[in-house]
């Protein structure tokens, strides 16, 4: 009742300031331009060097792949208009469109594709997903700094033929191949203008659309590629998006007509929201997890797996869900979210326990760790200083480690590029409040960044166990040998401890009735291609 209240207020009072009256942003001369809200300022547009969902929701837009996702998530070609697979699974070829372009009109090549890739192992780039290119032929070597990126397993057979060969067979190949770090950049920018060339007058990119301005933590400006192979069916001429990292202000923007699609909702105004205007809201089961990453490189999670245990078994998700965010996030139990196709997660142990015994056997394994009321564990949890919903679950979950264990838990945050940097160094953090969107559908998108190594383990966590069971669940046909071999990894992970999941994500959309052709996407991430803008008939004129 009082989270319906402050909306209301915060609208006047009355739905009539809802937003469904407000008409889309139609220049005279027919040009549409949809207006995202993007969450964050992105740390980078270099599909080599960025990562977190802010980056990526603009550069799909930007840059195309060898195969791309339609607007519900299932794979399709992109500049490759089709491919062959060798009878043994380790020798890809690719065929590219000849009427693949980049935005300045010259044409996509595949020796493009071969400096990319190789672009994208090189040491010197230091990309945080170079390791999802580790079943190329020599990837891993070259990462490592023990080949030259020239050995890599990539070979132009002619300007439109690219050969790409692997290690050993890897069932979710071809899905890499869609991420953003897979996309190709344009040699002569990259050489003339360094770092810089992700900018507006440098930029030059093959997607459905190009950089047309870029005001930092103002907004990004794309505008339609005059050139790409698809642009016939390209409805929407212009893709705005604003960084708006706080989720009331996102709210507002949407109710004055000045968004069209929020990139979520404040978990406090969703039962509102669907009461008012229910056919504006779309909520969307997602191959995403929150969690906390305990780092293990230090005191005081390091060599204590009791105490990382305690903190878990503490935790009643539940109420995380249930209470605090009320959004149908699924409480989460295991590493992998349940949406993913083809498997079933492993879960705790103890995950179906009676909140009695399970709180008993964390105090219990509190004290073995060393730790008690007289002696308490004092750490720090740091999120993302934007984040409404981390802020609140933070809280919570210092208040029931409190309760329950007597733990002293601080909570700090910091803004989202300074977090990410943080959180990548593993020198200051005790826990961090992380979360991971899917690069594709197959588990290995979750094992993956938690094999030692990875640019995206903020734990520290290095076990061989584990590395062994993943790198041959990535070489080993779908099926029950590599179910098994997924199996015995979550399980390690699990027993180990150096996360705590938390809950599986559920995006929260509001999308104005005007943008048509939007259906639900696991990975929740949108070309805008694949949309258009209608103007809806309504009696109520735009203010």
């Amino acid at each position: 009742m009082a989270a319906a209240t402050g909306l209301l207020a915060a609208c006047g009072g009355s739905d009539d300031r809802f937003p469904d009256r407000i008409q889309p942003a139609i220049a005279p001369d027919g040009t549409k331009t949809l207006r995202m809200g993007n969450g964050a300022e992105p740390q980078s547009l270099d599909p080599d060097e960025s990562s977190g969902v802010p980056a990526a929701n603009i550069e799909v837009n930007l840059y195309e792949g060898l195969v791309s996702h339609a607007a519900d998530g299932k794979l399709i070609p992109g500049d490759a208009k089709s491919w062959d697979i060798s009878a043994n699974h380790k020798t890809y070829i690719f065929h590219l469109r000849h009427d693949a372009k980049w935005s300045n009109g010259a044409p996509v090549s595949a020796q493009q594709y071969v400096y990319s890739l190789r672009r994208s192992v090189a040491p010197a780039t230091a990309s945080p997903y170079a390791d999802i290119h580790s079943p190329i032929v020599n990837a891993t070597a070259i990462v490592d700094g023990k080949k030259k990126p020239a050995t890599l397993g990539v070979k132009a057979l002619d300007k439109h033929t690219l050969q790409i060969k692997l290690k050993k067979p890897t069932p979710f190949f071809i899905n890499t191949l869609a991420h953003p770090s897979s996309f190709p950049v344009y040699p002569p920018a990259v050489k003339k203008w360094g770092h810089s060339f992700t900018q507006p007058g440098h930029a030059v990119t093959n997607g459905a659309y190009q950089m047309e301005s870029w005001r930092v933590n103002d907004k990004i400006a794309l505008k339609r590629n005059p050139y790409f192979w698809d642009n016939k069916d390209t409805k929407i001429d212009r893709v705005v998006f604003y960084p708006i990292t706080d989720g009331n202000s996102e709210l507002a923007r949407y109710q004055a007509g000045a968004l069209d699609w929020t990139s979520g909702v404040p978990t406090s105004k969703i039962q509102t929201i669907k009461q008012h205007i229910p056919g504006q809201y779309h909520s969307v089961p997602t191959l995403g997890s929150f969690y906390l990453d305990l780092n293990v490189t230090r005191p005081p999670f390091k060599g204590n797996r009791k105490l990382r245990m305690a903190l878990s078994m503490a935790l009643n998700r539940k109420v995380m869900v249930n209470k605090i965010l009320r959004g149908n996030e699924p409480p989460a139990y295991s590493w992998i979210p349940t949406v993913v196709r083809g498997y079933k997660s492993v879960q705790f142990p103890w995950a179906d326990w009676p909140a009695k015994k399970r709180i008993a056997r964390a105090r219990q394994l509190y004290h073995e760790a060393g730790y008690s009321k007289d002696h308490p564990l004092k750490a720090e949890l740091l999120y993302v200083s934007s984040s409404e919903s981390e802020k609140r679950i933070s809280i919570v979950a210092a208040a029931m480690w409190r309760k329950v264990l007597g733990a002293q838990i601080t909570t700090t945050n910091q803004e989202w590029k300074v977090y990410l940097q943080t959180a990548r160094r593993k020198i200051d953090t005790q826990i961090v409040f992380a979360g991971w969107y899917g690069d594709y559908q197959d588990p290995n998108t979750f094992f993956s960044i938690m094999k030692s190594g990875s640019g995206n383990n903020y734990t520290g966590y290095d076990s061989k166990v584990y590395d062994r069971a993943i790198t041959a669940s990535e070489h080993t046909p779908s099926g029950p040998k590599r179910t098994a071999l997924m199996h015995k990894a979550e399980k390690v992970l699990l027993h180990d401890s150096p996360i705590i999941p938390l809950f599986f994500v559920t995006a929260h959309h509001l999308i104005k009735p005007y943008v048509k052709g939007f259906v639900h996407n696991p990975l929740d991430m949108y070309s805008a291609r694949f949309f258009n803008i209608v103007p809806v008939n309504n009696s109520r004129k735009s203010q």
